[in-house]
């Protein structure tokens, strides 16, 4: 019997006669996350998660287990999603699922990166988000998935023989599953204050292009090693007002030591934008760019890009 103090009490006994919690290794405003051994496959180190909250309503505990098995749907199509391998409810009624344990950095442990570091893990994180928001095919229905909460701590960068890093998404199909669960008001909304898109703090539908918006934040706090804005306080009421209404600061003015290309500077800023509409439309464009950047190797672009007209032609 494990009696490590920062474990759950749910390590009293196995886990659904199968896993063996060992520590905790994170919590966030939403869940726990353990390292756990696999008895069933000689100790495999893998890493649970236990939602916080504790669901005794049977159409709650249905969603959540649909949206895990999305979850474990969408990590088999892209190396990019941390891969979930198992779910379920615990005796207590805290909703769990099991994933590949990875052992790597958080990318908000990394943060400033240089700019060739920044387009090698931007564009795996694209090609990830790419899949989720295509979506997967459930008993013949495609389920597109919105991440809602990414950010530099949802990321994880871990060495690769072939990448040099690879890139890994935490946090795929709870972010639906939770706002499922919730009223329409400031406690609905699911995501971290900071990276939230306009129409996310408005507790409104939102679409792929809200994590475009939450991408543009952390590509700007990769490169500067700060957020776009800095409001008067963390509440909510001042990231509402800073997300509708302040223009993000310019990435010169708070590094003026980086030099980056005009392109990127421009993607950067159109992900930033307030309207949906007038943000890149989707993965597939934010790609392409980095792309045509990364092969014009050290030389800065200095050429717009123009959405609309790329829009049109898609």
């Amino acid at each position: 019997m494990n009696t490590n103090p920062h474990a759950s009490p749910e390590n009293q006994e196995l886990l659904a006669n199968r896993y063996q919690l060992q520590k905790l290794i994170g919590k966030g405003g939403m869940g726990e996350v353990f390292l756990a051994s696999d008895v069933l496959l000689g100790g495999t180190p893998v890493a649970i998660k236990f939602l916080t909250q504790t669901f005794t309503n049977p159409t709650v505990q249905a969603n959540f287990n649909r949206e895990a098995l999305l979850s474990a749907a969408l990590s088999q199509k892209s190396i990019h999603i941390v891969r979930a391998y198992d779910y379920g409810v615990s005796k207590s009624g805290k909703p769990f699922y099991v994933m590949e344990y990875l052992s790597g950095k958080i990318l908000k442990e990394l943060i400033p990166v240089h700019l060739s570091m920044f387009l090698n893990l931007t564009r795996q994180i694209c090609v990830g988000l790419q899949c989720a928001h295509k979506g997967v095919a459930i008993e013949g229905k495609i389920y597109p998935l919105v991440h809602r909460d990414i950010k530099p701590a949802n990321i994880i960068v871990i060495p690769d023989p072939i990448l040099g890093q690879l890139v890994k998404i935490l946090d795929f199909g709870i972010a639906k599953f939770l706002n499922t669960t919730t009223s329409n008001n400031i406690k609905g909304f699911h995501g971290t204050l900071a990276y939230c898109s306009p129409e996310q703090l408005d507790a409104g539908d939102v679409d792929s292009r809200a994590d475009i918006y939450s991408l543009g934040v952390m590509m700007f706090e990769m490169l500067t090693g700060q957020k776009p804005w800095q409001p008067e306080t963390n509440y909510f009421g001042a990231w509402y007002k800073v997300h509708h209404f302040e223009k993000p600061r310019a990435i010169a003015e708070v590094n003026p030591y980086i030099e980056i290309p005009q392109q990127l500077n421009d993607l950067i800023m159109a992900c930033l934008e307030k309207k949906p509409e007038n943000r890149p439309q989707n993965m597939g464009e934010i790609i392409l760019i980095l792309t045509k950047i990364e092969k014009s190797s050290q030389q800065p672009i200095t050429t717009s890009i123009d959405y609309k007209s790329l829009n049109d032609s898609s």
